[in-house]
């Protein structure tokens, strides 16, 4: 199973990478795109994460929300 994100679900949960990770920026966002290897290298870049534990933490998140709300289902508001 792939790690990455469908595109119309990360368009629906991408706002929460930076709830969980406020160093990552929109252009982060954007070039993420959905895909586990890119979020991990943005952990690397903005939080000088070892590369494991980069992709061991974007696994993680990747997996949590993409299953966590259905597409088209909204998610919580922070807060």
């Amino acid at each position: 199973m792939s790690n990455d994100m469908p595109e119309a679900k990360w368009n629906q949960v991408s706002s929460q990478v930076q709830i969980f990770w406020s160093r990552i920026d929109d252009e982060d966002l954007k070039r993420i795109a959905g895909k586990a290897d890119r979020l991990a290298d943005a952990l690397h870049h903005r939080y000088g994460y070892t590369k494991q534990h980069a992709e061991s933490q974007s696994i993680r998140w990747m997996r949590k929300h993409r299953d966590e709300y259905p597409v088209g289902e909204r998610t919580p508001s922070p807060g």
